[in-house]
């Protein structure tokens, strides 16, 4: 048996030990390495998703609020709606003699806001100025 023998079980796990220390050193620089070129491309990829799509974004915003505000304020629930109360702004059916919302009677014939010509309540313009009506 060679003479020295001995120091290969202290060398040899020493020696797997830096193995593993110099691997860990170079993922580290590898790590940082890769992070640098990735956030710059990550950054530029989410500046041109975010700017190419501003416009399309605000067009479903846009549609989204109207769609709320229709949902509140909207037409009773025959479809269309045909006459506007004047003390709760709520929309009504044509034949609607009381406002489905707070039961304030509904004018017979409806008064333009331009010109104040009273109109029928079906009339969509004003017969004197032709303004819409509503």
């Amino acid at each position: 048996w060679p003479r020295y023998f001995w120091c290969a079980f202290i060398g040899l796990p020493m020696l797997g030990f830096g193995k593993i220390l110099l691997s860990m050193g170079y993922m580290g620089a590898i790590a940082r390495y890769t992070a640098g070129e990735v956030a710059p491309v990550t950054s530029d990829t989410f500046n041109y998703m975010a700017h190419n799509t501003k416009d399309g974004i605000r067009t479903v915003a846009t549609s989204l609020g109207e769609g709320l505000a229709a949902g509140m304020h909207g037409p009773a629930q025959g479809g269309t709606a045909a006459v506007r109360c004047r003390k709760c702004g709520a929309d009504n059916e044509e034949s609607a003699r009381f406002c489905d919302q707070c039961g304030a009677s509904l004018p017979e014939r409806v008064d333009c806001q331009s010109c104040g010509e009273q109109n029928d309540r079906d009339a969509r313009f004003c017969d004197n100025c032709g303004k819409p009506l509503h």
